[in-house]
């Protein structure tokens, strides 16, 4: 199961647990006022009570988008609907306890209001609408009676909304932070392609220059090996514009400066001295398995397959130390570039503990940029397994 699989798994399992807990709650509301013999004042208050909680259920129930405006006037409005209540029962009664519940339903419901407003809404009105639903739920008890006790359950329902908010907060830092570094590893590969789109552009542009030149050389000498020569020229200059257009349509940040370092170009004719500098400072030894020719491969396929093997022996060397082998495979058919690093180490590892998610994060923008799929998980013999499979004749052809 995939990671955006399991976030939906748990989220729907949370989503069925609230749903039975509320419903839990509301039972047991109408079983209490049942045992009342529900006066005109208790009947009221059941019904108000149960609309009101019926009324929270599309606030807290679904998954909201971040900075939703909606959802917190909404949570507005309802605390000052319920607070309302809460005020008119107090003067009607004059303190006088006249039920046994105030509705948990509707107490359980705003809270989490106030977990999915603190977690979800947009800044301007969360605070003012969390606010609202956490003074509302504090009050609540207060609506059958005033006595020490149920100024109590007031206190405590008000530190479960605190506690709800914070939750929320928590999580929506949290979230920030893992958003803010996301975009850092974006930013830092699109300037590395940037830097690729360099060494891609001098590679070809060198190989045009030399092809033309020795075509000037046997001209005169032998007039058909021009013809070759201005093939290999043609073939050569439209990897290069296919190579750039798809560079440059990844490259969205303007800001990168155009002096920066060029790293070196590496592909995956370059993996043997990969693997033997991972060798020597890894327990594990990785071995390389090749299947059909790897000459000839566009040049961004190359690199992108090479910087996968690299990612998946990085990955084994800081998450694996029990491993006792990886394989290193990499097979050409005439559609597909198929990449995979295997590992058989027997540490528990999940998909977001392989470098925090953010090396792979940037390493699956590089090869989606391409058409490519890669995926990471526990092999089924155990282990781990980093797959890539990238499409030759679409990066030829587009």
């Amino acid at each position: 199961m995939s990671a955006p699989d399991l976030r939906r798994w748990w989220v729907r399992l949370a989503q069925a647990a609230g749903l039975v807990a509320f419903g839990l709650l509301a039972l047991f509301d109408l079983t209490v006022s049942a045992t009342d013999g529900l006066g005109i004042t208790a009947l009221v208050l059941l019904l108000v009570s149960m609309g009101l909680a019926v009324a929270t259920v599309p606030l807290w129930l679904p998954v909201h988008r971040l900075g939703s405006h909606r959802l917190p006037l909404a949570a507005l409005a309802l605390a000052t609907v319920s607070l309302a209540v809460t005020a008119m029962l107090v003067v009607l009664t004059g303190g006088t306890v006249f039920a046994r519940t105030w509705g948990l339903a509707e107490s359980a419901g705003l809270i989490g209001v106030v977990f999915v407003v603190s977690r979800w809404g947009a800044p301007r009105f969360a605070l003012w609408a969390a606010m609202a639903a956490g003074l509302a739920v504090a009050a609540m008890p207060l609506r059958i009676g005033t006595d020490s006790l149920l100024v109590i359950f007031g206190l405590l329902q008000a530190l479960a909304a605190v506690a709800a908010a914070g939750v929320g907060l928590y999580l929506r830092v949290i979230a920030a932070g893992r958003d803010r570094a996301i975009a850092l590893v974006r930013a830092e590969q699109r300037a590395e392609f940037a830097r690729d789109l360099h060494d891609f552009i001098a590679h070809h542009v060198t190989g045009i220059v030399v092809q033309a030149q020795g075509a000037r050389f046997v001209a005169e000498q032998d007039p058909r090996r021009v013809i070759v020569a201005l093939e290999q020229i043609e073939r050569a200059g439209a990897e290069t514009m296919a190579s750039m257009r798809r560079m440059v349509g990844i490259l969205r940040n303007p800001d990168a400066p155009p002096d920066a370092p060029l790293a070196p170009l590496a592909g995956v004719t370059d993996l043997a001295p990969l693997l033997s500098g991972f060798n020597g400072t890894a327990s594990a030894p990785a071995r390389l398995h090749v299947d059909g020719d790897l000459e000839g491969l566009p040049v961004e396929v190359s690199t992108s397959a090479y910087r996968v093997v690299m990612e998946g022996l990085t990955n084994t060397r800081q998450h694996a130390p029990d491993a006792r082998s990886v394989d290193v495979s990499v097979r050409r058919t005439p559609d597909w570039l198929l990449v995979r690093v295997a590992d058989d180490g027997a540490t528990p590892r999940t998909a977001p503990a392989r470098g925090h998610g953010f090396g792979l994060l940037g390493l699956t923008e590089r090869v989606r940029a391409l058409d490519g799929t890669i995926t990471a998980g526990p092999g089924v013999g155990g282990g781990w397994v980093l797959d890539a499979a990238f499409p030759l004749r679409s990066a030829v052809g587009r």
